[in-house]
């Protein structure tokens, strides 16, 4: 069936705050490995400056490889409301025109999920919320390729579920994505946020979906190493998941 796809997963780079030695590792591997594709689900800056984003530019537009990425709830303005309010994503639209270089894969098929939003109805902003509008249109993208056969990956930058089965669900609308998200074939969620990797599979309906989360390679540590993750695909051996950890000398 040939060559399995390699895609490296990261997530919360978090430029301003970066672990430059983790970058330097992750960016070896990327040359070394040279995989299909770089998936980074949100938070590529601290604090969404305009300094930020020119080094996260730099950064991704340095890795010369195909390049998806999700906005993060940290890539909004922090400093300047205004335009937080009226154009959240233009510094972070920018980046992603500069390197969102995505590719179009033989076995697999990206699709993004954006589960940020500039405010919400309670504080703080930075958990997960998704807006009907959103879900819509990645459910729509989804039904379109109903008679597609490659293995269909949804990225987002907040989980969906949460890490407890039954427990309470941070991500505002996280359920119901997830519930139509698997009914419109869905069979793997990419997110980050939490800044620790996991891989967890739950079921709704007659179905199953893998969410599998990134870890972070910012100084922002929550307990767990600064990784990233190596997900491989062919249709013969299915999906398979690598934690890489970087290791402090």
């Amino acid at each position: 069936m040939g060559k399995p796809h390699r895609l490296f997963h990261v997530s919360d780079v978090h430029f301003g705050v970066e672990n430059p030695a983790a970058l330097d590792w992750f960016t070896k591997a990327v040359r070394d490995e040279q995989p299909d594709l770089v998936i980074c689900t949100g938070d590529l800056t601290q604090r969404a400056t305009h300094k930020q984003f020119e080094a996260a530019r730099d950064f991704f537009a340095s890795l010369q490889t195909p390049i998806v990425l999700e906005p993060g709830n940290h890539d909004m303005p922090y400093y300047n409301l205004w335009e937080r309010f009226t154009q959240p994503y233009k510094r972070y639209g920018k980046l992603q025109d500069a390197v969102g270089k995505g590719i179009a894969l033989e076995h697999l098929v990206i699709v993004p999920l954006k589960t940020t939003v500039r405010a919400q109805p309670r504080f703080p902003w930075s958990d997960g919320y998704v807006r009907r509008e959103a879900l819509a249109q990645t459910v729509e993208a989804l039904k379109a390729l109903r008679s597609d056969t490659r293995y269909k990956i949804v990225t987002a930058h907040h989980p969906l579920v949460p890490a407890v089965e039954g427990g309470k669900n941070p991500t505002i609308g996280g359920d119901n994505a997830f519930a139509q998200l698997a009914e419109a074939g869905a069979q793997a969620i990419l997110t980050g946020h939490v800044h620790v990797p996991f891989e967890i599979e739950r079921a709704s309906g007659n179905r199953s979906v893998r969410m599998i989360g990134a870890g972070t390679l910012s100084t922002r540590l929550r307990g767990a190493k600064p990784s990233y993750n190596v997900v491989m695909y062919s249709p013969d051996q299915g999906l398979s998941v690598e934690k890489r950890e970087f290791e402090t000398v």
